[in-house]
């Protein structure tokens, strides 16, 4: 089959995860994914509640739980505007087991950390042991 990779661009809130992300092109996303960042707005309580059934989509998809992964608060300059706390997010991963950042896109904090995390989760999962708890002493580099 050949394969096709189509890029949809526009603004903020112009409906482009409306138009791409329906259910079975989420599992295809799903499947073919090595590792998931799943991103809620911090200022949002209802994009935290709707985070949670993407995540039992992948394990479903996966068929594995320990998929890497890492749970994204986004929007932390907006602190004044904050509905879902630092311990609630902090709580929801380590339920899942997976780390948690809090960002802002907006400011770059903490985005390279965000990225170089996934990439070593990814690493990891691809090491023979990888179903083994993670030594203390990894470094990124």
């Amino acid at each position: 089959m050949r394969e096709y990779k189509v890029v949809v661009l526009g603004s903020g809130g112009v409906g482009k995860s409306a138009l791409t992300q329906f259910a079975s092109m989420r599992d295809l996303y799903i499947k073919n994914g090595q590792g998931f960042i799943l991103v809620y707005s911090l200022v949002n309580q209802q994009s935290f509640q709707d985070i949670k059934p993407m995540r039992d989509q992948i394990i479903r998809v996966k068929r594995y739980e320990r998929v890497p992964m890492i749970l994204v608060g986004n929007k932390v300059d907006l602190e004044g505007e904050r509905e879902v706390s630092f311990g609630e997010g902090k709580a929801l991963a380590e339920e899942w087991s997976c780390p948690f950042l809090e960002t802002s896109a907006k400011n770059k904090a903490s985005v390279d950390e965000l990225f170089a995390e996934i990439v070593r989760q990814m690493n990891y999962a691809a090491q023979p042991n990888g179903d083994d708890q993670c030594c203390s002493s990894c470094v990124i580099l």
